[in-house]
């Protein structure tokens, strides 16, 4: 059965930084992480494919840093500069990606999440 299992989330002072991991248990072609916070939809923020073309949502982009390790079937995400409102629980989440081209334009519908990782940022 595959497996996504997220580590690394924790509580830190407005302006600090995280990281996060993610392990699979398979490899995929798209893997990235989307985050939800109380009261709040999802919100997809990172995708990384098969190339290393990683795509950032606006809100993360230049604060967060995706990466992959592909022979390790690792996802990272270093969170710098972090603010309240980065305050969410989240979540690593994974496709094989055999049914959609753009991994970033098909966020969405990843076939694999993991159970979530909590990240508090207070001030």
């Amino acid at each position: 059965q595959e497996r996504l299992d997220e580590s690394g989330g924790g509580s830190v002072l407005v302006g600090g930084s995280l990281r996060l991991t993610c392990t699979a248990s398979f490899y995929g072609r798209c893997m990235g992480w989307f985050r939800q916070a109380p009261g709040k939809e999802r919100e997809f923020f990172a995708t990384v494919d098969d190339t290393g073309e990683i795509t950032y949502a606006k809100s993360v982009q230049g604060r967060f840093i995706a990466s992959k390790d592909k022979g390790k079937n690792t996802l990272y995400l270093q969170m710098n500069d972090l603010k309240t409102e980065d305050t969410a629980i989240y979540y690593c989440m994974a496709d094989v990606g055999n049914r959609f081209d753009g991994c970033w334009q098909s966020r969405t519908v990843f076939e694999y999440w993991g159970h979530g990782t909590q990240v508090t940022v207070s001030s």
